[in-house]
């Protein structure tokens, strides 16, 4: 049995076998309450995303600073996200400014992975799964969520790559992991580390 707790905190997801009862997937809930206790008291806090505030991109600090007299497209700067219009609605423009950039280079990482891996072009769709950082449908569709913005960039780019290597083997075989090798520039294991270790982080901005 295993037991994995969504990047979010707000899922606890416990596997067992066919066979398994229940009764003994409650049993083994009860005998990690002390482990969850502890990954939920690790969770990060909640924070006001408003002008002042620091958020992540491409896994560097980016200042949201509020400019009544600018734009209010977003404009960014030597590290300063400039934020116009209304000061309340500097949280929700930096998301959707997020939201953007995340199409675009995702979309372009896209593209990439699936040239190296000698197949066509792909349907992107961005999630803001609370288990997955990507997905690949038997359709061949790919889903990637779209926080992986804030992440560095080899973070997010192993998971693209990740995605593109089930078009060529939709399962997790010797075959795939092969496959993932080549078409990855980085290591995907120091990246699967970063998602590990503070992958949940990046829910903590926009809640």
């Amino acid at each position: 049995m295993t037991m994995r707790l969504a990047p979010d905190g707000t899922e606890v997801r416990i596997t067992i076998p066919r066979w398994g009862r229940t009764v003994e997937a409650l049993d083994f809930a009860r005998s990690r309450r002390t482990w969850l206790e502890r990954q939920l008291a690790a969770l990060p806090a909640p924070q006001q995303v408003c002008s002042g505030a620091t958020i992540q991109f491409r896994g560097q600090p980016l200042l949201l600073e509020h400019d009544s007299t600018g734009p209010r497209q977003p404009v960014l700067s030597a590290g300063i996200l400039r934020i116009g219009g209304p000061e309340a609605a500097v949280g929700s423009r930096a998301q959707r400014w997020l939201h953007r950039e995340a199409r675009a280079l995702i979309a372009e990482e896209l593209t990439h992975y699936c040239a190296r891996a000698g197949q066509p072009a792909v349907q992107l769709a961005l999630s803001n799964a609370r288990r997955r950082w990507g997905s690949c449908a038997a359709n061949g569709s790919i889903r990637i969520n779209w926080r992986l913005v804030m992440a560095p960039d080899l973070v997010r780019r192993s998971v693209v790559a990740h995605e593109v290597a089930h078009l060529v083997h939709f399962d997790h075989s010797p075959a795939f992991h092969a496959c993932l090798a080549e078409l990855f520039e980085g290591e995907v294991a120091s990246a699967n580390a970063w998602l590990k270790r503070e992958g949940r982080s990046l829910y903590a901005p926009f809640g």
